[in-house]
């Protein structure tokens, strides 16, 4: 697991904090090869491997599926849980405190995880999802409990236009007394993007106010699409 160590500390983590400030999201690209890629969709058919599987379509999510992983995560899954988190704690904090909530997180995703335990939040979160054509998730925010987080990664795990089209990742920002603002992106193969679970900071004339953020995917025209969703807070028992 050291090359993705390596990766992830060589990441410009002031240009990443910079984005997340100002756009409540940062792409960092290509952090995961082929291989990685390929290691990590292996197993998507071995049932020991999740807790559950959820068919979008029967909660009115969307179309598609996704699984959450059992306990003990894949290395290559944890070891990216526990190496970005101390770099994005930071990010969080300043958050909470120009919106002024009272709520601090710990400096290492260890320290996270046993404030969700003592909260009886110790379902695993970490999810893998998988879309064909016609494929959709509606708009949505992750959060599971009284203990979240307010950052996610998701890890593309397809080549768009050449595994799959259509599929974008979409980001909506509600202002206050505003229309919503729609972000669609398109991250290539093996790219990592960082995101606000539900809200952002940004800066009025009378100070910070919360922007509220909802994130999908749009509709799949052809092939496949697998993306890995990792989320730091685990869910309620």
């Amino acid at each position: 697991m050291n090359d993705i160590k390596e990766k992830i500390e060589a990441i410009d983590w002031q240009a990443l904090s910079e984005s997340m400030h100002e756009k409540g999201y940062s792409l960092v690209s290509e952090l995961l090869c082929d291989q990685e890629c390929r290691q990590i969709l292996q197993d998507y058919d071995n049932p020991a491997a999740y807790r559950k599987t959820v068919v979008m379509e029967r909660y009115r999510f969307g179309l598609g599926e996704y699984k959450y992983f059992n306990y003990p995560l894949p290395d290559l899954i944890q070891t990216i849980r526990e190496s970005v988190y101390p770099h994005i704690a930071p990010i969080a904090n300043l958050w909470m405190k120009v919106l002024n909530i009272d709520t601090r997180f710990p400096e290492t995703f260890i320290e996270l995880q046993t404030l969700c335990h003592n909260n009886k939040q110790t379902r695993p979160t970490v999810l893998i999802l998988k879309y064909g054509k016609g494929g959709y998730n509606t708009l949505h925010q992750d959060l599971y409990g009284d203990i979240y987080f307010p950052m996610q990664l998701v890890l593309f795990l397809n080549e768009p236009d050449k595994d799959y089209t259509g599929g974008e990742f979409v980001l909506t920002q509600q202002t206050p007394r505003a229309q919503s603002k729609a972000i669609v992106l398109k991250p290539g193969k093996g790219d990592m993007l960082v995101f606000t679970t539900n809200f952002r900071p940004v800066k009025g004339s009378k100070g910070y106010y919360r922007a509220n953020m909802k994130h999908g995917v749009s509709e799949l025209h052809t092939g496949e699409r697998h993306t890995l969703g990792i989320i730091f807070h685990d869910a309620l028992s």
